[in-house]
């Protein structure tokens, strides 16, 4: 039994580290290419959320609720680079993280006005809603292992833009010089605009991934965003290898000291103690994994490469 558990918390850990990869890859390509820090990403993962439960509404459909999602949440995050962020480029960060942060208070109110104050819940749909089982004597949910393929995809089609298409040629042109890039014909503006979008809807994914299994409310995004940050930090700021590396190493140590720490704590301490003890340490172990490699790689495990 205490192999399965093991094996299970291991998927857990993994699907977790998924999500965290998507919020983590749309924001170390922003601030590796825009230079911008954005503090209301995770505003972007909550309206992905709230547009895929208005859209399986209005279509009785999860997957159509995912794929009208897509693009509308593409088109916001554009709608807001091109109206809000794009005059942030040239300023320091302070006046980014003020202006991000303004846009977080603007998203939650304006999902409250329009989806109203109450939490939204969606359905799993039918062919999702059962159990693989993995190993023998070891079910798994198949939307939990649905989420953890679509993830790998995306990783697997990011490697592929980015390394061997002529937009990530340009994209890592513009992350090594922008200045040079633009006097070489690329327009710089139209590629910040396309990777602000690119990283929308990799928040927005996230966001649709995990409406099903948390509730859609606004602020939603705000702690995810705190675990995505620590993520980029140590995989390293602008690095989409490290942001991977990072997410699934963070992923499995949060839910395996979830799941194990306020057992192992019982050996010690009474049973409600070690469960409060275990809570309260196994959400503090990714900031100390995140101080010891400050400490020892100031730069991440795997900081992008000089050019």
């Amino acid at each position: 039994m205490t192999v399965v558990l093991l094996f299970e918390q291991l998927l857990n850990g993994l699907q977790l580290g998924i999500m965290l990869f998507l919020m983590a890859a749309g924001l170390t390509l922003v601030f590796g290419i825009m230079n911008l820090i954005n503090l209301a990403h995770g505003s972007l993962y909550m309206v992905g959320a709230y547009l895929a439960a208005a859209f399986m509404q209005w279509t009785g459909s999860y997957i159509w609720g995912v794929l009208l999602a897509l693009p509308a949440t593409m088109a916001v995050g554009i709608v807001t680079e091109v109206v809000v962020l794009r005059s942030l480029y040239a300023r320091d960060h302070l006046d980014q993280v003020l202006a991000t942060f303004g846009l977080i208070l603007f998203f939650n109110e304006a999902v409250r006005l329009i989806w109203g104050p109450q939490p939204q819940f969606i359905d799993l749909p039918e062919f999702l809603s059962g159990q693989i089982e993995i190993i023998p004597g070891s079910p798994y949910p198949s939307f939990r292992l649905g989420i953890i393929l679509v993830g790998l995809a995306t990783a697997a089609f990011l490697y592929v833009l980015v390394t061997h298409t002529r937009i990530g040629m340009r994209i890592r042109a513009g992350a090594s010089d922008r200045v040079m890039a633009g006097a070489l014909g690329i327009d710089i503006r139209l590629l910040f605009t396309l990777v602000f979008g690119l990283g929308a809807v990799l928040a927005g994914l996230a966001g649709m991934m995990a409406a099903p299994i948390v509730s859609v409310q606004s602020g939603m995004g705000e702690e995810i965003l705190i675990l995505t940050f620590v993520v980029i930090v140590i995989g390293g700021i602008g690095s989409i290898r490290g942001a991977f590396l990072a997410a699934i190493l963070i992923g499995v140590i949060d839910t395996m000291g979830r799941a194990f720490l306020p057992q192992l704590l019982e050996t010690f301490l009474e049973r409600g103690a070690a469960h409060t003890a275990g809570s309260t340490i196994a959400a503090m172990l990714t900031y100390l994994l995140m101080a010891v490699v400050l400490f020892f790689r100031p730069q991440g495990l795997f900081p992008p490469r000089s050019r």
